[in-house]
């Protein structure tokens, strides 16, 4: 293993001073010692860590709720600093933030409070729910902080950053003032600490601590539970966006289950609560261009691709016994598994509930399968499409490359973390990417697959809006999709000019096959495009520029950020008359032609599209243009 070099950045000092005056606080302020705290160098490592000219002062100041004390702002209530660092090669930085009191303090730190925030502009991100001042018992072996401080704030770097934080302090609201005698002052010093050396393991960082908003349940010996109401265990991999669930102690694999419903799908025809052989199990594991696992990036160095799924009944907050067990690469929660997850809290606070529908493995009854109804564990009949919130579990070789775990910045995975694409295909990229396309308020979208050679199939993020409002469309005079029908005209004249522009409208591939098989209440999700012995339907499609996702395509489904009433048209048939659209609480049975909903748009970008700029996703979505 590559020796570890530790950066120790020394900090400035924070002086907090209280005078009495009667029962009420004259003052206490903040003061910095010197300009420039340290500058490491270490081979290809320079980190530096600066404070500002800030001179705090708060006059008048008594015991603080934390209300008040968190968002400060007058001149004298706040210090802010800044860490920046300079790295060249494959070395990553494990950080940490931390307060170490130091001089004659004559007021106890249990009555303190340290609140740390990150400046992104004009807005504030908390890093930490307000503390009181408390030392750590135990150093931290992967940052480099010792015993005996407190530690603030934990993350890494790979690659040279500027980041500017934000500190406030103040009295304990809980703290009573009469008869400590007054002249009372707290000084605590700002460190940083840091480790280079090889990336850590996802298990290592989870396992160190997940934020403020979660902590780690180690109370069944087979899984270690994250739980929490937000814990930071956000993960990017493959274009999508994971939360991580627990940790396996005898291999340290790590759980995964996306964020949004990926598509929405029926399990299984009616009284089959079985995932072996079950719809829901081909879809997931499926390796084509059409399945989910198909669509991971490079998936057998990312995930266990044995690993065991347990499908056996059980109440919902029992674990359930060893009896029904799967072994596949991919699979669902079940629903023992969704309770450890808001163990000590509610469903309503749990991190899993993101306030839709989607499915588990858990089987209620002989003819029923447990569900995730808007958090509560419920239960549906099979042939109900529902979402689908893919599992994996990731190698414990898998390791962070950056990020902090939260849904802005979640951790990025060494082999997953591309910087500098510009002049990438983006025929070459993964499904789930987000990409700018497109005009105004609707120009956000996302990579479906690439189901036809050297092209890549995207469609928008969301469905079309006008200034903030869905735009709907009846489907047509029949169920049947084509240019000349209502929905399919709109999309192949109007949608290009006013929401795609001249641009992005050249990008467009002319002329794609859209696949319009008809999927019945039992029917598998597959006969959306193949006929039962799996050959293409070719009798049952249509050739324009623009059509619809279809049942069970990938990101036909819902994401948590959008509103609960947005329901949007696939372009599959339920039966002669009826459409089926996408609710957030799976599939409709069918909706009728003339029903008004909402249009996610889809097509296919040209071979020669390529990256300019971006990560793919969805705070820095891809650019892109033709090649020449």
């Amino acid at each position: 293993m590559k020796k570890k070099e530790k950066i120790v950045l020394v900090g400035l000092i924070l002086l907090l001073v209280v005078t009495i005056v009667g029962v009420s606080y004259a003052a206490f302020s903040y003061s910095k010692r010197g300009e420039k705290v340290n500058t490491i160098t270490t081979g290809q490592i320079v980190m530096t860590y600066t404070e500002t000219d800030n001179i705090i002062q708060i006059d008048g100041a008594l015991p603080t709720t934390d209300k008040t004390g968190t968002v400060q702002l007058k001149a004298g209530e706040y210090f802010d600093f800044n860490i920046s660092s300079t790295i060249v090669g494959n070395v990553n930085i494990n950080y940490e933030i931390s307060a170490k009191e130091v001089g004659e303090s004559t007021i106890a730190g249990s009555n303190i409070k340290l609140y740390l925030t990150k400046l992104n502009g004009s807005e504030e991100e908390a890093l930490m729910s307000p503390e009181t001042y408390h030392e750590e018992n135990e150093e931290n072996t992967y940052t480099g902080r010792p015993a005996g401080e407190m530690s603030l704030y934990k993350g890494s770097m790979n690659s040279s950053e500027n980041n500017n934080y934000r500190l406030r302090m103040y009295v304990d609201e809980n703290y009573n003032p009469q008869g400590d005698g007054g002249g009372l002052t707290f000084s605590v010093r700002i460190n940083v600490y840091g480790l280079a050396g090889d990336l850590p393991t996802v298990a290592d960082v989870l396992l160190a601590g997940v934020g403020q908003n979660g902590s780690i349940n180690t109370t069944d010996p087979d899984q270690t539970f994250i739980t929490g109401e937000n814990p930071n265990n956000y993960i990017w991999y493959s274009g999508k966006l994971w939360r991580a669930v627990s940790i396996d102690p005898k291999d340290n694999s790590v759980k995964l289950i996306t964020q949004s419903n990926i598509s929405t799908i029926n399990y299984n025809p009616s009284n089959n609560v079985s995932f072996s052989g079950s719809y829901m199990e081909e879809w997931l594991n499926d390796t084509s261009v059409d399945g989910f696992l198909g669509n991971l990036r490079n998936y057998e160095e990312f995930i266990k691709t044995d690993s065991i799924w347990n499908a056996t009944q059980t109440t919902a907050n029992t674990k359930p016994a060893q009896t029904t067990m799967v072994e596949d690469p991919v699979g669902l929660i079940n629903a023992y598994e969704y309770t450890m997850s808001y163990s000590g809290s509610t469903f309503s606070n749990g991190y899993l509930n993101n306030g839709l529908f989607s499915w588990t493995v858990t089987p209620f009854s002989s003819s029923r399968i447990r569900t995730l109804n808007f958090g509560v564990i419920a239960s549906d009949s099979p042939t109900n499409p529902n979402g689908v919130r893919p599992m994996i579990n990731l190698k414990s070789t898998v390791k962070i490359a950056g990020g902090d775990g939260t849904e802005n910045n979640p951790y990025r995975l060494s082999g997953d973390y591309d910087t500098n694409l510009s002049g990438t295909l983006l025929n070459t990229r993964y499904s789930g990417e987000y990409i700018t396309f497109g005009m105004g308020e609707n120009n956000l979208y996302r990579i479906v697959s690439h189901e036809t050679n050297g092209l890549t199939k995207i469609t928008s993020a969301e469905p079309l809006k006008d200034s903030g409002t869905f735009r709907t469309s009846a489907f047509g005079d029949n169920n049947i999709f084509s240019s000349s029908n209502t929905i399919g005209n709109f999309l192949n004249n109007e949608y290009l000019t006013n929401y795609v522009g001249n641009v992005y409208n050249n990008m467009i591939e002319e002329n794609t096959i859209w696949y319009l098989g008809t999927v019945a209440e039992e029917d598998s999700y597959k006969l959306a495009k193949y006929t039962i012995d799996n050959t293409i339907t070719s009798n049952t499609t249509t050739t324009t520029k623009v059509g619809l996702l279809r049942l069970g395509e990938l990101m036909a489904g819902q994401d948590p950020v959008m509103e609960e009433n947005k329901i949007y048209w696939t372009l599959t048939p339920k039966d002669s008359t009826l459409v089926r659209a996408i609710f957030n609480y799976g599939v409709s049975p069918g909706s009728d032609i003339s029903v008004k909903l909402a249009m996610k748009p889809a097509l296919n970008l040209k071979s020669n599209v390529v990256i300019t700029s971006g990560e793919g996703t969805k705070e820095n979505p891809f650019q892109i243009a033709l090649a020449n």
